[in-house]
């Protein structure tokens, strides 16, 4: 088959590119759909100005009954990627609306033949497709409009989007669906506190699509999208690195046979106060001080604050945003768990991360749409650390001394199988208010399983 076939229409985004493999296929017709406010007239504007080159073929956006082009144009031009100079010349709106409303849906097939004809445009946009089926005198009338129209498109080196407020049942009942090469839904899910925006591939023929629920958001730049985190090939290789880290807390290297093994991951679990924060924060500035590259992930603190933290630990605050170190903030408040891995892989490979500390385990529950989502979340990632070398440590709080998220309610059991090591802490009590450490899991080490009284000092925690 000739190369020609395979050829992709990139998005103009990399993470929308990556998740259909590589774009839409060249010269197709697909369907980009969702309800109102979902993002998709966003989507398909922001790919029309990136292929909107001085020197390439024109681009044609059509609209029907749904918006006419002087309001589409006034709200595309609050967007980043909005290019006036390109209006015109180069992107061509075209308003059909009238037309429809006085001839019916036959006035498509004159529209889009003269638009070809004078034209010859590399991509065609049609928004709203799916108004025409509230003028179409019958479902056989609309059938034969589209099979008309397909050969028309598919005759002509075109690649095509039909935009329209399709809901699941339209699938089902809507003839487009089936000419369709390529289909994308997007998605709205209102939680408590905010919305939530997903996309999904739902069909691209000849490619090796990534099926699943994809985050995006909308911003002042467009549709910023994150791809669902998914596990990583394994290649079956047992070698064994027995090279471990220290923690900066001597104590609990020695609890753990000399500190962590290279890419392991632990959970140091316990309820409020206990120390989590500081232990994380005490793997964090070991790992400045050997000049290991290192990312912490925090949810809680913001920069200000963890700024206190570590001075009050002694550590140099001017050193945190250094080569060898970041802080990743997120509000809990709008956290979305698919953001934070674009942004946290980016700064894996930019700077070579070698140490990551999440705190907490609790906030991304929060965030995760349902338990199972958040399991499988936390497995890709953990097992993308183990390929990359990367040494992790995942705070977790529970409620008093027992082993539930405070949070969420789910048990640590939840996640222990991921994990190589739990660490699990006690609150102070009474009479002295000490507060007590046990290793209560440690893969391939032979570890202690006492509790060991610690204390949290100026200069960190301190294991007796």
């Amino acid at each position: 088959m000739n190369e020609e076939n395979y050829r992709c229409v990139s998005t103009g985004n990399d993470q929308m590119d990556e998740i259909l493999s590589g774009g839409f296929p060249a010269n197709s017709i697909n369907i980009i759909m969702g309800e109102p406010g979902t993002g998709k007239t966003i989507f398909a504007e922001q790919m029309v100005f990136h292929h909107a080159k001085d020197d390439g073929r024109p681009i044609v956006y059509l609209t029907t009954l749904s918006e006419p082009v002087a309001k589409v144009l006034t709200y595309v031009q609050r967007f980043s990627f909005f290019d006036e100079s390109k209006v015109g010349p180069v992107i061509h709106y075209q308003e059909i609306g009238s037309e429809l409303a006085k001839k019916g849906i036959e006035a498509l097939l004159p529209c889009v033949r003269e638009t070809i004809h004078t034209v010859a445009p590399q991509i065609i946009v049609i928004d709203s497709f799916k108004a025409l089926h509230d003028i179409a005198e019958s479902p056989q009338q609309m059938r034969r409009m589209l099979y008309e129209l397909t050969g028309m498109l598919t005759a002509f080196e075109t690649t095509v989007f039909l935009v329209g407020e399709y809901t699941d049942e339209d699938q089902r009942a809507m003839p487009e669906f089936a000419i369709a090469d390529g289909i994308l839904q997007f998605l709205r899910k209102s939680k408590s506190r905010r919305d939530e925006r997903f996309l999904r591939v739902l069909k691209l023929r000849g490619s090796r699509y990534s099926e699943g629920l994809h985050g995006c958001k909308i911003t002042s730049d467009g549709l910023n999208i994150y791809p669902r985190l998914v596990t990583p090939s394994v290649a079956e290789d047992y070698r064994v690195n027995n090279e471990r880290i220290s923690t900066g807390v001597d104590g609990i290297d020695k609890l753990l046979g000399g500190g962590l093994l290279t890419g392991s991951t632990t959970i140091v679990a316990g309820p409020t106060g206990a120390g989590k924060t500081t232990i994380g924060l005490q793997f964090f500035l070991e790992g400045i001080s050997k000049n290991e590259p290192c990312l912490y992930v925090n949810f809680q603190e913001n920069p200000s604050q963890l700024g206190r933290l570590i001075s009050s630990m002694g550590g140099d605050v001017s050193k945190i945003k250094s080569p060898y170190s970041e802080i990743l903030y997120a509000s809990p408040v709008e956290l979305q768990i698919d953001s934070i891995i674009v942004r946290l892989f980016l700064l894996i490979r930019e700077k070579g991360i070698k140490r990551v500390i999440i705190d907490s385990i609790g906030d991304l529950a929060m965030a995760a749409s349902d338990s199972d989502r958040l399991h499988d979340y936390l497995y890709s990632l953990i097992q993308h650390f183990a390929i990359r070398g990367v040494t992790n440590m995942l705070t977790y709080e529970t409620v008093g001394t027992m082993l539930e998220g405070v949070r969420d309610g789910t048990s640590i059991s939840r996640f222990s199988n991921m994990s190589d090591n739990i660490l699990l802490l006690g609150s102070a009590r009474e009479p002295d208010y000490s507060r007590d450490m046990r290793c209560i899991k440690a893969r391939a080490t032979q570890h202690d399983l006492r509790p060991h009284v610690f204390k949290i000092t100026s200069s960190g925690v301190v294991l007796n």
